[in-house]
């Protein structure tokens, strides 16, 4: 049998146990992680897992069952016991559960890629991570660390509804960092940021990143944070890199637009959502320069894709155009609740998990302006970049973060090194301050978004560049 069969025998089974609607995904994945500390290897990771997962939709319930066999009888026996959670769930009194619409047909789609990730020799990504991290050693870090991670993942869906999609994913990334320890004192700088960068490419990527190049410099800028002085407290004009923008962008825009959170489905992993369904259209986010989309086709990003985990035909819509609120991620089901006509933002992890709302890439459109324009037109200021630490409440509205770097900018000039940066605030306000956003955007790569319950790790996209925001509160300890 192919997989498409199997997926085909599990939905017949879901329809024949009395569903009205059924789904089913077979997926194939294989994972590769390398890490080297202080230029040895410390760890290597290899697996690979095959399965199917079964949704059906009876009355108002959902069911769920996954198994890791792909035999006939194993496909319609997942789809038998998801239509009798479905069953078992629409017991509880409740208006019988819509779907958006979209239409049905049948697709292929893979991730562009020049070298595939896992066929590069794993002698040749240990040389890298090995000559990276001995270089941080040679130039002062106390602890030099490398890693890089590869995701291989083949998708079949299909639906009661005549959908028939099969998908290639190729996903991988690198990252290095260094970490000096001095009197009371510990500090890191990482590069290109926090847990490195990711993409929907291949192993060009990595190349592309060339992290012994800028291992040296890693290295002597965590030897110089020891001594560098503290970031002073009180309010400034403050300067993010897009690194930062973009975990910015996750936090406090990313899960807050997130539909099951605003309708108080999701509440127990990091909570809901300050936004009202009412002010769709109406609410004012941030400021002009503020403009998000939703987009799963960027080239390359980490959270693209052909089809989400429900059919939906990738498609680029608006979140915040011009500061105002206008577009949220959403389910068939949760979309269907709200009255919208989209859909297109749920996923799962793998074979075993059930497809839930979850961020693709979400980003800020660059603005006019230059990095170097922005520090020129700052008489006082901050300039903080790569993140560190990061806390947001319940409702996604007041936060505080950490970065692992801060330099003084005085009077349109970049100055000196400042330690231990942090700066908070509360998320409207932030963006309505944003008066100067680069032009010199990046598509940067989150591949550890945590939601749900079980717990889904999830891959995210945020485009983002340098942006200035005015009046914002730094060095905020505790």
């Amino acid at each position: 049998m192919t997989h498409f069969d199997v997926a085909t025998a599990a939905v017949q089974a879901a329809l024949d146990a009395g569903a009205r609607y059924a789904d089913a995904r077979v997926m194939h994945r294989r994972f590769e992680s390398m890490s080297a500390r202080n230029g040895e290897i410390e760890d290597l990771s290899q697996s690979e897992d095959a399965g199917i997962g079964v949704r059906a939709l009876v009355g108002s319930g959902w069911g769920f069952y996954a198994v890791p066999d792909l035999s006939d009888a194993a496909a319609r026996a997942a789809g038998t016991r998801a239509a009798r959670t479905a069953a078992a769930s629409a017991r509880v009194p409740g208006p019988a559960t819509d779907l958006t619409p979209v239409g049905a047909g049948t697709g292929s789609w893979a991730s562009a890629y020049e070298v595939d990730p896992l066929s590069v020799p794993l002698s040749e990504k240990g040389d890298l991570l090995v000559h990276a991290t001995k270089t941080m050693r040679e130039h002062g870090a106390d602890v030099a660390e490398g890693l890089y991670q590869i995701w291989d993942t083949e998708k079949w869906f299909v639906s009661s509804e005549g959908h028939r999609i099969d998908q290639h994913i190729r996903e991988c990334g690198a990252g290095i960092s260094s970490t000096a320890i001095g009197d009371g004192e510990v500090q890191r700088r990482s590069y290109p940021a926090y847990r490195g960068q990711y993409g929907t490419r291949g192993w060009e990527l990595v190349q592309e990143l060339d992290l012994g190049a800028h291992a040296a410099r890693t290295a002597d800028e965590a030897r110089a944070l020891l001594t560098a002085p503290l970031c002073p407290a009180g309010e400034t004009t403050l300067i993010l890199g897009g690194e930062q923008l973009a975990l910015q962008i996750h936090e406090s825009v990313g899960h807050a637009i997130e539909l099951d959170r605003i309708l108080g489905w999701e509440a127990a992993f990091a909570g809901t959502s300050w936004l009202d369904l009412d002010q769709l259209g109406s609410l004012h986010y941030g400021s002009e320069l503020m403009n998000i989309t939703i987009d799963p086709t960027i080239p390359g990003a980490l959270g693209s894709f052909g089809f989400d985990d429900e059919g939906t035909p990738a498609a680029r819509r608006d979140a915040v155009r011009e500061g105002r609120w206008v577009g949220v991620l959403a389910g068939r089901d949760s979309a269907a609740v709200a009255g919208l006509d989209y859909a297109g933002s749920v996923r799962a992890d793998g074979w075993a998990r059930l497809p839930m709302v979850r961020m693709t890439n979400v980003g800020l459109e660059p603005g006019p302006h230059t990095l170097d324009e922005m520090i020129a037109a700052t008489d006082d200021g901050i300039l903080m970049e790569t993140n560190r630490s990061w806390s947001i409440d319940d409702k996604r509205l007041n936060f505080q973060f950490g970065t692992e770097i801060a330099y003084e900018i005085k009077n349109g000039r970049q100055g000196r090194m400042l330690r231990n940066p942090t700066y908070t605030g509360i998320g409207p306000v932030f963006w309505r301050s944003m008066d100067m956003l680069s032009s010199e955007s990046v598509a940067w790569g989150t591949p550890n978004c945590g939601k749900g319950q079980p717990g889904q790790v999830g891959h995210t996209g945020h485009p983002a560049a340098p942006a200035r925001f005015q009046n914002v509160r730094v060095g905020v300890k505790g």
